[in-house]
């Protein structure tokens, strides 16, 4: 029996790591067990408690509740109390997610404690080093034995870096994965009513980066522009609790519509419903591509360019008045004819188990 170790510590690892413990649980007779590490670095219900309810994943086995604190207070703190479940039981394998504090924190504890990783959505890369999840890409690449891939292009970013071949699986989208198991149970939020919302005939925004959100003047002049080029049409905006204070010193565009952090079926529910989506997240796109859903993002660089090259996702760049143009052909009825990249086939978890029997389970 071979023992891993799968590690959720964020919202968007909650989407990444549920199909893959359904994968699991489908194969009983696999040799393959499972221990779930939550790190409490989302520490909110509504970014955290909920989606373990909705996604029925299990109780974690561990949590390590870090909580609140500066990226290296929660980067220690994660490692601190990793390293005391390793110094008690080893497991054969550290199965990390994505990019975030706690997929970084935790590969390096288990290499230092001879415990190899393997990294569910290597190879990705903006080239933006200024963002703290492209630091946590390299750094976890860097250091993972085993790469299981969202895409091509993911791939060969790895073999640039020296990557053997033989360490790479290409095996789709874990995300989507979830996105397609749940769609049909996606739940129209409890304000839906209240806001006289209509499908096809509303916004949905997301902003929480820091380059985005941290200068005031500029956070307020940015919902103000996008307000405006929405000619009229709600912006629903599900805001994250860091951006609150900000928020609550505004004075908001009328036709911007405040909302708590959606759990993860209603918020999609607005996903798949919108007319358009205006995002600075890198996960929002990859389900507005699989949902045919128009997406505009604020960045001037993405690390899934297939969401661009293949997608309905622009790159608008980081000022929000260069969506002007976007948005006419939006509202012309031009936007681009979009598709759906190659193994986003809702079978990802599957493809990543079979390869951890093989290799784990001989």
């Amino acid at each position: 029996m071979s023992l891993i170790d799968l590690i959720a510590g964020a919202r968007p690892n909650f989407m990444k790591i549920a199909p893959i413990i359904k994968a699991i649980q489908k194969q009983p007779d696999s040799g393959l067990r499972y221990r779930l590490i939550h790190t409490g670095q989302h520490y909110d219900r509504s970014l955290s408690g909920s989606f373990f309810e909705e996604l029925g994943i299990p109780d974690p086995d561990f949590n390590l509740e870090v909580g609140s604190g500066s990226q290296s207070q929660q980067t220690a703190n994660i490692m601190l109390g990793y390293e005391k479940i390793l110094l008690d039981s080893k497991p054969d394998l550290c199965l990390v997610v994505g990019d975030v504090t706690s997929t970084l924190a935790t590969a390096i504890v288990a290499q230092k404690s001879c415990v190899p990783v393997a990294h569910v959505e290597g190879g990705i890369r903006s080239g933006d080093w200024t963002m703290p999840e492209e630091i946590n890409r390299l750094v976890t690449d860097a250091i993972s034995n085993c790469f299981f891939t969202t895409s091509e292009n993911a791939g060969s970013n790895l073999l640039k870096a020296g990557v053997r071949r033989e360490q790479i699986h290409f095996v789709g989208n874990t995300m989507i994965d979830t996105l397609l198991a749940n769609r049909r149970r996606f739940s129209q939020p409890s304000f839906w009513r209240e806001k006289s919302l209509e499908a096809g005939k509303y916004f949905v925004l997301t902003m929480h980066r820091p380059s985005n959100v941290d200068d005031q003047a500029r956070y307020a002049k940015s919902l103000a522009v996008i307000a405006e080029l929405a000619r009229g049409l709600p912006v629903v905006y599900p805001a994250h609790p860091r951006t609150a204070v900000s928020l609550a010193s505004f004075t908001l565009p009328d036709n911007l519509i405040l909302v708590e952090p959606q759990s993860y079926l209603s918020f999609n529910y607005l996903v798949e419903n919108a007319f358009a989506v205006i995002t600075d997240s890198g996960g929002i796109t990859e389900e507005t591509t699989v949902l045919g859903v128009p997406c505009m993002t604020l960045r001037d660089n993405t690390e899934r360019p297939e969401t661009i090259t293949i997608g309905s996702n622009e790159l608008v760049g980081s000022d929000p008045a260069k969506l002007a143009p976007y948005m006419e052909r939006l509202f012309a009825g031009q936007w681009k004819r979009s598709g759906i990249p190659e193994k986003w086939d809702g079978k990802a978890a599957e493809r990543i188990v079979s390869v951890l029997v093989q290799q784990l389970c001989k």
